[in-house]
């Protein structure tokens, strides 16, 4: 095969592939919101509550999603919150500390953790609840803390190889300019190599953020319930949009009740959407700050 030809034909694969996978996207978007759009309203997210009385906290809503967007909204952040800090020191550590024998060994086990089952952390998170439990206090138990430590496990080699890749990725001019003026080597990682780099970072958390949001084995394991009502505390369980969901589409007794779980799943979409949205503002925002402060 000519190197002419043989270079159409991979362009022409190319598009296709890339048709498929968006139409795909496009198609099942569509099926959802056909499916669910009728029953989007106040209703299915406050029920019978009014809505400025359940988003100031002063009345309970005890049939409708605004509970489980809450829970989903505190677990994602909580999960991230804890997920970046070990993340992106690890990445970095990687990237221009670790020795070639250590590197390697991380390497894969960091490898081995990105592969490992979600339903496995779950047993973990829940294994480790159960351990609380019995050795310092009855009052602990799966909880909203135990999600979030079980859902940062899950999604830190997502934060780590993003982090790693990103600053490996950065050229070598750039990388030894600050050194070669007399800058240390931690300053030349925090002034030059993470600004350098954060548009890579951050993508890595937007995965990370998708991640939290869509996952059920490992919060269905770790507190999540059907109706436990906005989270008073990271010790009390939760409701969350992605339980909420299998739920529904596991034991539902009525079409009706079937269009309420095609209406959280829609609310589900909107809220990753923004989540990301945010996280790219503030990618924006502190490559804006990093490259432009006066």
């Amino acid at each position: 095969m000519k190197p002419r030809t043989l270079e159409i034909f991979s362009i022409v694969f190319a598009w296709i592939a890339g048709l498929i996978l968006v139409s795909a996207v496009l198609v099942l978007l569509g099926y959802l919101f056909i499916k669910g759009y009728t029953s989007l309203n106040l209703s299915l997210i406050f029920g019978d509550t009014p809505p400025l009385r359940a988003l100031l906290f002063r009345a309970r809503v005890f049939d409708g999603l605004f509970p489980a967007i809450a829970g989903t909204l505190v677990l994602v952040i909580l999960s991230i919150v804890l997920a970046i800090p070990i993340g992106i020191s690890t990445g970095i550590y990687l990237a221009e500390y670790a020795g070639s024998r250590i590197k390697r060994a991380l390497d894969a086990f960091f490898d081995v953790l990105s592969g490992i089952p979600s339903i496995v952390i779950g047993l973990f998170g829940f294994s480790f609840a159960v351990f609380l439990h019995k050795q310092y206090s009855n009052r602990i138990g799966p909880c909203l803390l135990i999600s979030s430590i079980a859902l940062s496990l899950l999604v830190l080699p997502y934060i780590i190889r993003t982090t790693q890749a990103a600053l490996e990725g950065i050229p070598s001019n750039i990388r030894m300019t600050a050194l070669a003026l007399g800058a240390t080597r931690l300053q030349n990682v925090f002034l030059v190599l993470i600004p350098r780099s954060l548009s890579g970072i951050m993508s890595g958390i937007i995965l990370a953020i998708g991640r939290c949001a869509e996952d059920t084995a490992v919060i269905m394991l770790t507190g999540a319930v059907a109706s436990a009502g906005v989270p008073r505390s990271v010790f009390a369980q939760f409701e969350a949009l992605p339980f909420y969901i299998y739920y529904i589409s596991s034991q539902y007794s009525d079409p009706e009740e079937l269009m309420r779980g095609y209406g959280a799943s829609i609310i589900l979409l909107l809220l990753c959407a923004l989540l990301f949205a945010v996280a790219y503002g503030i990618r924006k925002g502190l490559s804006h700050f990093v490259f432009y402060r006066p």
